[in-house]
């Protein structure tokens, strides 16, 4: 870790952070009795999956390297940043293919809905820039 440039650990960060995601279904008190993690969105074996893969994909960036940190950043930033646009104005997101086998609840400006999708969106920008700023010349 010593060896790791910045962006190396920033996808490692990203592997805690994500891992945390896909785990948060198993971790008892954070679900409600409807199913909602922190009272605000629900979380399905698909978000589970897709936390997982994802996971992954940051852990094995950050120890292949600044050019595989890079690529991820890059990429899953703008995945998710996607997803959470997507989610914010649909009801549902892309990437755990809600928004194909949903039925769209339109626009909505709600707390619940910004909160439900504010994840990913923060997720995609932070991911994004960082991919984009750093680099070998780091």
């Amino acid at each position: 870790m010593k060896n790791m440039k910045t962006i190396q650990k920033i996808a490692l960060v990203y592997f805690i952070i994500l891992l945390g995601a896909a785990l948060l279904n198993y971790i008892p008190g954070i679900t409600d009795a409807e199913g909602l993690a922190f009272g605000i969105f629900a979380l399905d074996p698909y978000d589970d999956a897709l936390h997982l893969a994802s996971a992954l994909w940051a852990l094995a960036a950050g120890l292949l390297g600044v050019r595989a940190s890079k690529f991820f950043l890059i990429v899953f930033g703008a995945l998710y940043l996607g997803d959470g646009v997507i989610g914010y104005i649909t009801g549902y997101g892309y990437l755990d293919l809600g928004v194909f086998t949903n039925k769209m609840e339109g626009l909505s400006f709600t707390v619940f809905r910004a909160l439900a999708n504010l994840p990913h969106i923060a997720l995609g920008v932070v991911a994004f820039y960082t991919g984009l700023r750093f680099g070998s010349d780091e």
